[in-house]
């Protein structure tokens, strides 16, 4: 099985690509996020005609988040459990809920899609949201690997988690947001509950987001901040794994480029194309 994930930066806009690349890398399941549309919105037809189904969750033009899939997809679950809300100025104990979280179960495995609160700046209050909301991850995703042997969060953890993850000289140790020292800590809590990166160990280098701005593409200052973190018996299945840069290239890419992993054996006479 072929898994991946994707920040693609508005589905409407970059659905046909979306389609394209499917089909090129034969991909099974996509968790995608920033869909930024309501689910009535959601541009279906094209990837229904691709053999693909959607589960998505969507409540306005910002965040959203989504699965597409060409097997079954069961247990659909918007939002964790214990998944805080936030709203700027908001007065009372329950902020609404943002479209950050989706999960399903595909073929026994549990997967989730999930866009992580950029934090915005140190001391804005969105980065304790931040923080808060990894922790509700972190109990959330303990407490499913008590029913699910196979489990991977996957998304955009919107953190860099190691100084070789940041290629940009704009971001200022102390300053800026995705590489203090506190949100580092909470990504590398993660491995205190058993959840491993599976991409890593076979891509040591590469990033994942190169902004539209100053030429970060070209000058390859990016920041490696989409992963597929798996639970001990999901990164033992995994074969393969991939960052497909090139998506960032051609006209009106995803700021984000797709990091793929891929479970289970191959058959012998499998035709599929071969990850370099």
């Amino acid at each position: 099985m072929r898994i991946a994930t994707w920040n693609i930066n508005s589905i409407r806009t970059r659905v046909d690509r979306v389609v394209d690349w499917l089909g090129a890398s034969d991909i099974d399941v996509l968790a995608l996020q920033e869909t930024k549309c309501r689910d009535d919105q959601f541009p279906r037809a094209a990837l229904e005609a691709a053999g693909y189904d959607i589960a998505c969750h969507g409540l306005s033009q910002w965040n959203g988040v989504a699965f597409i899939s060409r097997i079954p997809m069961t247990d659909i679950t918007v939002g964790f459990d214990g998944m805080p809300g936030f709203a700027k100025d908001h007065d009372g104990d329950d902020p609404p809920l943002e479209a950050r979280a989706i999960g399903v179960t595909v073929e026994g495995v549990r997967l989730w899609s999930l866009y992580v609160p950029n934090g915005r700046s140190l001391d804005d209050p969105h980065f304790d949201y931040k923080l808060r909301w990894l922790e509700a991850l972190r109990t959330s995703t303990a407490s499913e690997m008590t029913t699910f042997d196979q489990l991977a969060i996957m998304g955009d953890f919107n953190i860099a988690p190691l100084d070789d993850d940041c290629g940009d000289p704009r971001m200022v140790p102390g300053l800026s947001t995705h590489i203090s020292p506190v949100e580092r800590e909470s990504f590398a809590k993660f491995e205190s509950i058993n959840m491993t990166d599976c991409v890593r160990p076979r891509v040591p280098e590469g990033y994942t987001y190169w902004d539209y701005k100053n030429l970060s593409f070209p000058r390859n200052e990016g920041l490696r901040i989409d992963f597929i973190l798996g639970s001990p018996a999901f990164a033992a299945n995994v074969t393969d794994a991939f960052i497909d840069r090139d998506q960032r290239k051609g006209e009106q890419p995803s700021d984000h480029v797709p990091v793929v992993v891929e479970i289970g054996g191959a058959d012998e006479d499998d035709d599929r194309p071969m990850f370099w």
